[in-house]
């Protein structure tokens, strides 16, 4: 049997097609002859057999028929594959075709053709042709299954376990659902058992076969008819009640997986195995924070915007964001050479799909010049030669190495790109005279136990000094002469946010990887909590907080959706620069513990946690201890002082700053200290720089710890 499908599969698809449009003539001349019999009530023979002129008629169909059909895509379609729009396309080729053989029946002249012949034709010749496919149909997805269970059984050894169906449960009953379930019937790895809604007026009704059923009755369903997967098709709802409905499946154990897209399903562009687990978003139980749409095409429709970092999580997701908002010229600047490729490449791809969407309806507009950028924030003359040569309007500054324990252990670098890159940038950007600067900051920089936290810290210094002077001056980076005073135009601003689901280095990407393994979970503090926030929620939020830079934050609505930001303001009511520097924080509900977030995700995975009280369980959580740098808990604001604002889920407070005559000097011994890879002397600056940084006794940097190992072995 198998060889025999094999066989049928490799033929070639001219020969295929002949084979096809050979049986439609066959059929379509036997329905023709079947529908005389039945319009004249007796099996049909023309008087004079085969010289009666009627014959002719019969046997010039095919002719008619074969180029219709070709038209409407008859043998195109993989009948294996056919769906319910292969079969509206047979039906309407046929009634074409059997309209024009009626036309030429009468225009020929020939006598004895009853008229009703031909809607009887057209009716015997839709259930043959789509009946022969439909049989052609079911017929080699039954070969096929019994290839696949024999290959399955035989291929994997003596322990293999057959060919195994999923069997499913759909939760909704709307569109979204119906369209789900005619998608999954293109598959034959799943059986779909029923439908979950709680419309009092659908459950006891059968959908497409199947029973609509409460959410009460579905924990004995599940049991009983031994599900293996719940599918979410409730796209209207709020993320909040789909958080409710997802707790109530937790205790089920099964798998719970949703699609990326239910039409492209539906169609036939998606199938069984674009089925994945829950979306990252669906962890976060909170409404997401919506920006104000007007507010941030202001900001950059129409400009020339600058991303440093544009390779990375926030600055990947902010180049996304800032295309579908139409920029006249978009730099991407990024170290990593296959990071800018991917992304430029992935956006090169989106503007040609906006453009060709616009074009359908008939405006074009502005086409967004997409640059890609090699080179390191730190590298000021590369800097320059950019800033200078395309004159951006906003440089939204996402470049940095944010991986506690990798810092930790490469503490200069840390301070180079971090620090340094920031100072750079900001000090250029001044220089250029840009209109916006706007600095992603954390809130690993709050009280900070890590030299990540404590080296972003120090960049919101930099940029909240800057902002408290009006014609700063620099001291030269590496050679040359301090610069004279500048008069300062660049608007600065900072965004500082908790945790991002999704990022590099996220938790939740690692969590998932370690539940695909079989487990364990390795966990480093059993109470250790973490703010979340989405990648679109973020990325949303530092443009919003650069709309707010400057004074042109509007009460009332303009500051929806922005998350946890500083913007300093450096607009007074006189046209003078002002030293106030605040502190938006968004309200992102109650921080998460981590481990609850692991027995979620292995839950929703359709595992059970193995414990002391469960043994028998499939996935483990192990606490393996914190690692160098880390704190249990993240803070959003360094002081106690939280006020409210005219937005309902937005607070600010004010925090201290440095003034930029004491600042810079001690920047300039954390600059020297760093190039010479002096971490003790970094360690002490940023402790200077930051007093609420609390380090770790033990100092991890990898060289740091290879020199001393090296001079304790000489005896130095």
């Amino acid at each position: 049997m198998h060889n025999i499908f094999k066989h049928i599969l490799s033929i070639p698809r001219p020969a295929k097609r002949s084979i096809l449009i050979a049986a439609d003539s066959v059929l379509l001349i036997g329905a023709l002859w079947l529908s005389f019999s039945l319009r004249l009530d007796n099996w049909y023979w023309p008087r004079g057999g085969v010289n009666n002129p009627i014959v002719l008629l019969v046997l010039f169909a095919p002719v008619i028929a074969v180029p219709v059909f070709a038209h409407f895509g008859l043998y195109r379609a993989i009948i294996r594959y056919l769906g319910m729009r292969a079969v509206w396309s047979i039906v309407k080729a046929v009634m074409v075709y059997a309209a024009l053989w009626g036309l030429v029946a009468f225009l020929s002249g020939v006598e004895g053709v009853p008229r009703s012949v031909v809607p009887i034709n057209a009716m015997v010749a839709v259930l043959a042709v789509g009946g022969s496919r439909m049989f052609a149909r079911w017929l080699l997805r039954k070969i096929e299954d019994s290839v696949r269970i024999k290959h399955t059984k035989g291929g994997a050894g003596a322990d293999a376990v057959g060919f195994h169906q999923s069997r499913m449960v759909i939760f909704g009953a709307g569109e979204a659902g119906r369209q789900l379930a005619i998608g999954l019937g293109q598959s034959r790895e799943c059986i779909l058992l029923a439908f979950v809604d709680d419309g009092t007026e659908l459950q006891g009704r059968d959908l497409m076969d199947v029973p609509i059923i409460s959410q009460e009755k579905l924990p004995n369903f599940v049991a009983s008819h031994q599900v293996d997967d719940i599918l979410l098709a409730i796209p209207s709802i709020t993320r909040k009640q789909r958080s409710v409905i997802i707790e109530h499946l937790r205790p089920l154990n099964v798998r719970i997986r949703t699609l990326p897209g239910l039409i492209a399903m539906a169609q036939g562009k998606a199938d069984y195995a674009d089925l994945h687990d829950l979306d990252i978003n669906d962890l976060l139980a909170r409404e997401p924070a919506e920006p104000d749409e007007v507010m941030l095409q202001q900001q950059v429709t129409g400009k020339t915007v600058m991303v440093t970092g544009a390779g990375g999580s926030i600055g990947s997701e902010l180049c996304r964001q800032i295309l579908q908002r139409k920029p006249k010229v978009l730099l991407l600047f990024e170290l990593s050479e296959f990071s800018l490729y991917t992304l430029h490449n992935e956006l090169i791809d989106t503007l040609h799909h906006l453009t060709n969407e616009k074009r359908n309806h008939g405006a074009v507009g502005l086409v967004p010049t997409i640059i890609p950028l090699l080179g390191s924030v730190a590298d000021e003359s590369r800097v320059s030669d950019i800033i200078l040569t395309w004159k951006p309007n906003i440089i939204y500054h996402a470049a940095a190495v944010k991986h506690v324990p990798m810092v930790e252990h490469n503490i200069a670098e840390c301070v180079k790109n971090n620090v340094l890159g920031t100072l750079v940038m900001a000090k250029v950007a001044i220089e250029r005279q840009v209109e916006r600067f706007i600095l992603i900051s954390t809130d690993k920089a709050v009280n900070p136990t890590n030299a990540m936290g404590a080296s972003k810290r120090c960049c919101e210094l930099i940029l909240q000094a800057l902002a408290a002077e009006q014609n700063p001056s620099f001291e030269p980076m590496w050679d040359g002469k301090p610069s004279a005073q500048i008069p300062r135009t660049t608007q600065l601003a900072m965004v500082r946010f908790g945790n991002v689901l999704g990022s590099s280095g996220s938790v939740v990407p690692y969590f998932r990887q370690q539940i695909a393994q079989g487990g364990p979970i390795t966990l480093t503090h059993q109470d250790i909590i973490r703010y979340f926030m989405t990648i679109p929620e973020a990325a949303q939020l530092v443009m919003q907080t650069g709309a707010m830079a400057g004074g042109s934050y509007m009460a009332g609505g303009a500051s929806k959706g922005i998350g946890a930001g500083i913007s300093a303001d450096i607009s007074g009511g006189d046209g003078r620069v002002s030293s106030e520097a605040e502190v938006y924080v968004l309200d992102m509900g109650e921080p998460v513990k981590i481990i609850d977030l692991a027995h979620r995700m292995i839950e929703l995975s359709g595992f059970r946690v193995k414990d002391e009280n469960t043994p028998e369980g499939d996935i483990a959580i192990e606490v393996v201890g914190l690692r160098p740098g880390e704190k249990l808990y993240e803070e959003l604001l360094i002081g106690n002082n939280p006020q409210a604002t005219q937005h309902p889920r937005i607070m600010k407070a004010n925090e201290k700053l440095l003034p930029w005559s004491e600042l810079q000097p001690m920047i300039t011994i954390l600059r020297i200290a760093a190039v010479n890879s002096d971490v003790m002397m970094i360690r002490s600056m940023l402790q200077q720089l930051v007093p609420e940084y609390q380090p770790d006794e033990k100092i991890v940097d990898w060289v740091y710890r290879e020199q001393i190992s090296e001079a304790e072995k000489l005896g130095c």
